[in-house]
C-alpha cells in the first residue's frame, strides 16, 4: 500500500509540476504574442480556468505527502518526503500570499476595464510564479529521490 500512495503521490506533484511549468514557460509566451487584446483575455480566462482548479492540486499534493510521510515514518526517504512536504507548503503559502489576490483580479480584466498598471501587475505575478515553480520542481525531485 506504501508504495502505492509514493508513485501516486509523485504522478500527482509531477504533473502538477508540468502544468505549472508550462503556464510559465509556453502558455504566458503564446498568451503574450497573441495580437491586440487577445493575450490579456487568454491570461485572464486562464486565471479563472486554473484558479479554480490549482488550489484543490496544490492541497491534495500536500496531503498526499503528508500521508506518505506519516505512513513511511520509520522508512528510507522519509526526511526527504517531510522536506518536500515543507516546499509544498511554501508554494501554498506563496499563492495565497502573493499570487491568488493578482489572480483574483487579473481574471476579471477586459480591455474596456483593466487598470493601467495590468501589464505590471501581470510580470509580477509571473516572477512570483517562476519562484513557486522552482519551489515545487524542488519538492517533486525530493519525492523522486525519496523512491529510491
Amino acid at each position: 500500500m506504501l508504495s502505492a500512495l509514493e508513485v501516486f503521490t509523485t504522478v500527482v506533484v509531477g504533473v502538477m509540476v508540468g502544468v505549472e511549468f508550462s503556464v510559465a514557460f509556453v502558455m504566458n509566451r503564446i498568451f503574450g504574442a497573441l495580437p491586440e487584446d487577445s493575450g490579456q483575455l487568454a491570461r485572464a480566462h486562464g486565471g479563472r480556468m486554473l484558479g479554480a482548479v490549482m488550489p484543490v492540486w496544490y492541497i491534495s499534493s500536500l496531503v498526499l505527502a503528508g500521508a506518505w510521510a506519516a505512513a513511511g515514518w520509520h522508512h528510507h526517504g522519509t526526511g526527504l518526503v517531510l522536506t518536500a512536504a515543507v516546499l509544498l507548503i511554501v508554494s501554498v503559502i506563496m499563492s495565497v500570499l502573493l499570487l491568488v489576490p493578482i489572480n483574483n483580479r487579473s481574471k476579471t480584466w477586459t480591455p474596456e476595464n483593466r487598470p493601467a498598471d495590468w501589464k505590471e501587475q501581470s510580470d509580477r505575478w509571473d516572477r512570483y510564479h517562476y519562484v513557486r515553480v522552482a519551489v515545487i520542481i524542488a519538492a517533486f525531485a525530493l519525492l523522486v529521490t525519496a523512491l529510491v
